[in-house]
């Protein structure tokens, strides 16, 4: 099983549900849950500064800094699992990735709200490479335009891999609802390319 492409009219975007075989999976979850550096990202919110509702890191290569919500994270080192990787994975999407973040939603009370990874500093049509671990969980796009409910709904599965790519996040936005009956935790890496040039634009 190799990519389906997504019904979303006039974006570029397909999951991959059984890229990363299980057992890679399942080793590679393990090894992020201890290797990487969570931390609490606190964000600015409706002009005030709250917690993210999930754990997360920023990872990248040397100069990939990134500004999310008028804060500016400077990159953890790679951990060896996904320098490994990293290669893999440009090569499924045709796309090459300077940095990685990597969220930890530690059950299914944290969630990601609405959003479009459109930040100035990846650029105009950015690729972004969405690999999840660990519980599924419920993923929504709804376009820009409407700002109304979702317009298309799936389940990112253990190993699965979601391609998001030209105008995609342009015209969609997509979020992570709660699923508070859930008790597993889930990590999700997107990974990315900061253009350099643009690193000292302004949020």
């Amino acid at each position: 099983m190799g990519w389906q492409p997504l019904d979303l009219p006039g974006a570029d975007a397909a999951i991959w549900p059984t890229w990363l075989p299980t057992d890679e999976a399942d080793a590679l979850l393990a090894h992020l849950l201890e290797a990487v550096r969570w931390e609490t990202h606190v964000i600015r919110l409706f002009g005030r500064e709250v917690a993210s509702p999930r754990l997360s890191c920023w990872i990248g290569d040397s100069g990939a800094s990134y500004v999310y919500s008028r804060t500016r994270f400077e990159p953890h080192p790679w951990p060896s699992a996904l320098t490994a990787l990293r290669p893999r994975l440009e090569q499924a999407c045709g796309s090459t990735f300077n940095s990685v973040l990597a969220n930890l939603y530690r059950d299914g009370s944290d969630a990601m709200g609405w959003h479009s990874d459109d930040e100035p500093e990846l650029g105009p049509a950015p690729v972004i490479a969405s690999l999840s671990l660990g519980a599924p969980r419920r993923f929504v796009f709804r376009s820009k335009a409407a700002r109304g409910p979702a317009t298309l709904e799936l389940e990112l599965s253990h190993g699965s891999l979601l391609r998001m790519a030209n105008a995609t996040q342009r015209l969609y936005q997509h979020a992570l609802p709660r699923a508070r009956q859930l008790r597993l935790p889930r990590i999700n890496l997107t990974f990315r390319r900061i253009l350099h040039e643009r690193a000292g634009a302004q949020p």
